[in-house]
């Protein structure tokens, strides 16, 4: 068999330095870009380390022993990171998730969440946050993270057969002790708790089924995302995306489902539930049915890269400006001045120009900014 090569560009080299505009302004918390979206989710990655190496995120050919990881001086401290999403609430933001990497790696971030969640918001709503992880240290940190105000956890699961599982988190990692940390975190209070498989063909897709018998009926929501062209490490090619219609198509043939309401405008996962009343599943299709037009989400990377998309080719340095002295009213104008600029689209313009999958368009990596 040949060799695999995976192009990667170190992309936590080559991002912008934002301009301060000349005219600051005070957030009003109704900011919106250049397709009136506004800004209402920020995502923080607090660490780009990760005790897997599942095959579409983090594979072992590029992440392996000798991978340059960042140093802990580069990493946002919990005071900056405190900082930056409090002039994020006050520009409208009311949802801030936690990822990786993995974040429950990251020291003390029990210290970081009851930071966060003393922030108020601009319209006196309570902020919700929550957390993405793999489940591997879920089981003993889920009740100090409702402690320190988190309220739910997604846990990443991909199969539940125990070799398919163990070949996509490629570490031998049991499915047992996610499933155990799932029940912690329900039993801990954070929900409502969703699950979520990425379906790669030819790889877990015969673990859709099983997936969707085991939760039926359960307090957790599964949730199926179609393999992304996120970055240029894990080889995506489009022939390994089993769309969600056929997801559908496959669970409802056994299990009838019926359409459901989302739950706020830009959700991104389609919901649908079982016409039995064994409870809901979702679709995310972000290869198949872009969300672009609806999307209210920010990204911010372990060491303060801000990123107006999932799929984007370069951030800009937040990080600069907060050690540089700058203060919160320079740096909530030069957040106002990016979204407003902002008008990424890259799932809708894939989908019209199937060009764009090419491994030319160097992205960066989920692993850097978090999914």
């Amino acid at each position: 068999m040949a060799e695999r090569f995976i192009p990667l560009v170190d992309w936590r080299q080559t991002n912008a330095s934002p301009s301060i505009p000349s005219h600051l302004e005070a957030p009003t918390g109704l900011l919106a870009d250049t397709l009136a979206r506004p800004l209402q989710d920020l995502r923080i990655s607090i660490t780009d380390r990760c005790n897997f190496r599942c095959v579409y995120c983090m594979p072992k050919e590029v992440f392996d022993k000798n991978y340059p990881f960042l140093p802990h001086s580069a990493l946002l401290t919990f005071e900056e990171i405190t900082r930056i999403a409090k002039i994020f609430v006050a520009h409208g933001v009311h949802k801030i998730r936690l990822t990786g990497g993995e974040p429950l790696l990251r020291k003390d971030v029990e210290k970081l969440i009851a930071m966060l969640s003393a922030l108020p918001t601009s319209d006196g709503r309570p902020l919700d946050l929550t957390l993405t992880t793999n489940a591997s240290l879920l089981a003993r940190k889920a009740q100090a993270l409702k402690d320190a105000g988190l309220q739910r956890v997604t846990v990443s699961l991909d199969a539940l057969d125990e070799t398919v599982f163990r070949r996509m988190n490629d570490v031998d990692f049991p499915v047992s002790d996610v499933l155990h940390g799932i029940e912690a975190a329900h039993n801990a209070g954070l929900g409502p708790i969703k699950v979520n498989m990425v379906v790669k063909r030819g790889m877990n897709d015969q673990e859709i089924l099983p997936m969707a018998r085991y939760f039926k009926g359960s307090p957790f929501i599964l949730r199926f995302i179609e393999y992304m062209d996120v970055g240029a490490s894990n080889g995506w090619k489009m022939d390994e995306v089993v769309p969600s219609e056929e997801v559908l198509r496959r669970i409802g043939a056994e299990m009838p489902l019926e359409e459901i309401d989302p739950n706020y405008t830009g959700e991104t996962a389609e919901r649908w539930r079982y016409k039995d009343g064994g409870g809901e599943i979702g679709v995310i299709s972000s290869v198949t049915r872009a969300f672009c037009s609806e999307c209210t989400r920010a990204r911010l990377s372990t060491e303060g890269k801000l990123y107006t998309c999932l799929f984007a080719t370069g951030g800009h340095d937040l990080r600069t400006m907060l050690r540089d002295g700058r203060s919160d009213a320079e740096i909530a104008s030069t957040v106002a001045h990016i979204w407003r600029a902002r008008g990424d689209r890259y799932s809708e313009l894939r989908t019209a120009n199937t060009d764009l999958t090419d491994q030319a368009i160097r992205k960066v990596e989920m692993s850097y900014i978090g999914g």
